[in-house]
């Protein structure tokens, strides 16, 4: 491949590739992300790629990321375009997107990502940090105030490491000039996702100085928001295959599906990209639908991921292809569903059925390996709350507890063949001491876990209509394999 996408290149590209329409030479930065990655690239990218093609403005997108250099340099020699194949069992459509204006590495140069962050024009920071970005305890939503980065960011202001460091020193740099404070919109699959940042923030700027905690809590709009689309990790198969359709290479590309949802409280005083132009819900309570998509789509997919990897099922497609896996998602979303409040139209009988369709999609290799990784984050959002609502209920929650079960013996070590599982999560060290202690043992292993306080809280491990299902549940997935236990559900 003689040619790499870059700005000088987009007039080459096939006339069936879209390229961005409008001058990205005259863009500036309104909005800064923080953990430019995949998934920000498929979805709110595309949004305001799309919003600026049609209305323009100053939306331009500055990329930060908080720890890898890896995006920065694929895409910097690049003018920060790349490609998005949108893939199902029809094809493989393609776009460039031309909305990143600059990519940013925190830890080489903090002060650069503060000084974009603190200019006037930037008047919307989003993140997609994932669940453990927000050094917070899973379980409550509180700041944890022992986190070694938040501890840092506490002593040294100036150079943080955190997301939380990174909003509260602009933000004060900000309150200091007089300039109106930027929106904070989480992106991530988290429960209240603005409330939650915000409520973490002001603790955080709390501990700084009173007076700027009270600040940011009369001034900072924190809009919760609902995010939705399958992102699978980039394979260097793909690269090969985008940049033939290409005919010049990216160096990192995304690959998606055509479904993507963006709810979002219109809650921006210092303005937004039009993105409700685009097919953004913009509503004045996200609850719902978040609640819905984290109890009913990332429920089923981490239930999937957990069992069918040691199924020996390497994405999600192939397990969906089992029917057996078929059947334990339509009876999970079906426990799930039970506890959800709509608004009036919404048709979630609809939503279950889109959901197996776009887990069934063949053309998303959608590793189960990725969507495993980080449970003890995970676990609370995507199954215990929805546990706990059963529970109240007085109604069984026989699939979720076997979710909850394939997690323990997915953290147990080794796989149904021996093999050692790779497990990534930020608590991976305390996971393998206990899993060391307690041995492939239910009854020993199971109430060890259930002692993580900061994912089952304090009242799960002490209710027997929890811990017996899901013991209960580990106890056959180590006797009989999930395979033969996930066939043997009704």
């Amino acid at each position: 491949m003689t040619h790499r996408l870059s700005p000088e290149t987009l007039a080459t590209l096939p006339a069936a590739v879209r390229r961005p329409s409008y001058d990205r030479a005259g863009l500036t930065t309104g909005i800064v992300h923080i953990g430019v990655g995949a998934f920000q690239r498929a979805h709110q990218a595309v949004y305001t790629d799309d919003a600026l093609a049609r209305d323009g403005g100053p939306w331009g997108i500055a990329g930060v990321s908080l720890r890898s250099p890896g995006t920065r340099d694929a895409l910097g020699p690049q003018g920060g375009l790349y490609a998005v194949a949108t893939r199902d069992a029809a094809g493989e459509r393609l776009r460039v997107v031309g909305c990143l204006t600059e990519l940013l590495v925190a830890p080489e140069d903090p002060d650069a990502v503060l000084e974009r962050m603190t200019r006037p024009s930037v008047r919307i920071v989003t993140l997609t940090v994932t669940e453990k970005g927000y050094c917070h305890d899973p379980a409550s939503g509180a700041l944890n105030e022992d986190h070694p980065d938040i501890l840092h960011d506490l002593a040294e202001p100036g150079r943080p490491r955190s997301a939380v460091g990174f909003l509260a020193e602009a933000l004060a740099r900000r309150r200091a000039a007089g300039i109106a404070p930027f929106t904070v919109l989480s992106c991530d699959n988290l429960p209240s996702n603005g409330d939650t940042i915000a409520r973490i923030l002001r603790r955080f700027a709390t501990l700084r100085d009173p007076a700027f905690g009270d600040w940011v809590a009369e001034r900072v709009a924190f809009p919760n928001s609902m995010v939705d689309r399958i992102v699978p990790a980039t394979t260097d198969a793909d690269r090969a295959r985008v940049a033939a359709a290409l005919g010049q290479a990216d160096a990192w590309p995304v690959v998606t599906e055509p479904f993507s949802q963006w709810v979002v409280e219109d809650r921006f005083p210092t303005g937004r990209p039009a993105w409700e132009r685009e097919g953004v819900e913009m509503v004045a309570d996200v609850h719902p639908y978040e609640t819905m998509k984290l109890r009913l789509l990332n429920a089923s997919h981490s239930t999937l991921a957990y069992l069918g990897s040691l199924a020996g099922y390497e994405t999600v497609s192939d397990t969906m292809a089992d029917p057996a896996f078929l059947r334990l998602v339509r009876g999970l979303m079906d426990e799930a569903g039970a506890t959800l409040r709509m608004p009036p139209g919404t048709d979630l009988e609809r939503y279950k059925d889109a959901l197996v369709e776009r887990f069934r999609n063949p053309a998303l290799r959608h590793r189960t390996a990725q969507i495993a990784m980080d449970g003890t984050q995970k676990l609370p959002q995507r199954l215990l709350g929805t546990i706990r609502d059963r529970l109240a209920a007085g109604a069984p929650i026989d699939r979720l507890a076997l979710g909850v079960a394939g997690w323990m013996r997915h953290v147990s070590g080794t796989d149904e063949q021996g093999r050692p599982i790779d497990l990534h999560d930020p608590l991976a060290g305390r996971l393998a001491e206990i899993t060391a202690t307690a041995g492939p043992s239910a009854d020993r292993l199971a109430p060890a876990l259930f002692g993580l306080t900061a994912v089952f809280g304090d009242d799960l491990p002490r209710d027997a209509r929890f811990t017996g299902p899901v013991t209960d549940a580990l106890h056959r997935l180590f006797a009989d394999g999930a395979r033969a236990v996930v066939a043997a559900m009704p």
